[in-house]
């Protein structure tokens, strides 16, 4: 399989690092991690797409990875004008995008908010952003605002670790996923710090993104981005991902004009785990021509 390429993509505000499959001139395809994770959450998937002559850009978001980290808090919605900038920069004016968890969410907006520029949509893991019912909005920015106050308190509290083996353990615990699964992550997200004692390895993402969103959308507000989706779309689903509410899954599938939903056998990171099962039904979907339109076929979710 083909190696990946290390990018460097100036955005007017950020510095944005990437890892990059396939040839120059291939269809252009862009990826998207989850809460936390790096473009390495993609090495499986990448080659395998590249194969078939696609051109896959898997970032690591804003604040992830190698990426350059905002001066500012980080808030759901900004996800949008982060990628529109990646995409001016990268001169793709229509593309085909794919995102994990909160890649997926970030997708969801950027394909309901620019429809004209998403040619396909493959969702892994996730249907959009977090709602929150609206008379929680005062209550939310509040708290938000005071744990804000105190950032600093959280940069200095980060977790050190003795070795990369171990934060890969920690990870595995908390996620499912597999070892080889974890290392993958873990190798482009940790950073040593020599200075600390004992020495250790902490993660390169940035502290302020564990802090809580400001505002969350209203679910009403989420199904305005998802009816407002105008591409094929392919929803991949995890026998033993992230448990949803099956109402509201129900209702976000309903508000997509063109869905198909596959359920693949696997965890939350199932793309990383999986990467040939994936593969299996990511490149029929991505490879079918531009003009292909199909028919919702939705499942019970």
């Amino acid at each position: 399989m083909s190696a990946a390429e290390e990018l460097t993509i100036e955005t007017p505000e950020l510095r944005v690092a990437a890892r990059a499959w396939g040839p120059a001139d291939g269809r252009p395809v862009l990826a998207l991690h989850g809460w936390l994770d790096n473009a390495a959450s993609y090495d499986g998937l990448g080659p395998r797409l590249a194969a078939a002559g696609l051109r896959l850009v898997c970032l690591d978001l804003p604040g992830h990875g190698y990426s350059q980290h905002k001066p500012g808090s980080y808030h759901f919605v900004d996800w949008v004008a982060d990628i529109l900038a990646v995409v001016e920069a990268l001169g793709w004016q229509r593309f085909m995008l794919v995102g994990h968890s909160m890649g997926a969410g970030i997708s969801v907006l950027f394909a309901g908010t620019f429809p004209e520029r998403v040619e396909r949509l493959i969702l892994l893991e996730g249907m959009g952003p977090l709602s929150e019912a609206p008379e929680q909005v005062a209550k939310r920015l509040a708290r938000s605002l005071r744990v804000e106050a105190r950032k600093r308190a959280l940069e200095d509290r980060r977790r050190l670790y003795p070795s990369i083996e171990e934060a890969a353990e920690r990870l595995m615990e908390s996620t499912a996923m597999r070892p080889a699964s974890a290392m993958t992550l873990v190798a482009r997200g940790m950073v040593g710090v020599p200075e600390a004692a004992p020495e250790g390895w902490t993660w390169r993402a940035d502290a302020k993104l564990r802090l809580d969103s400001r505002l969350r959308l209203s679910e009403a507000q989420v199904h305005v981005f998802l009816r407002a989706i105008a591409c094929p779309t392919l929803l991949v689903r995890a026998s033993e991902g992230w448990p949803h509410d099956a109402a509201l899954a129900r209702a976000r599938v309903a508000c997509i004009p063109a869905l198909e939903l596959v359920t693949l056998d696997g965890h939350h990171h199932v793309h990383l785990d999986e990467p040939e099962a994936v593969a299996a039904v990511a490149l029929p979907f991505l490879s079918r021509p531009s003009s292909s339109n199909p028919s919702n076929e939705q499942s019970d979710p």
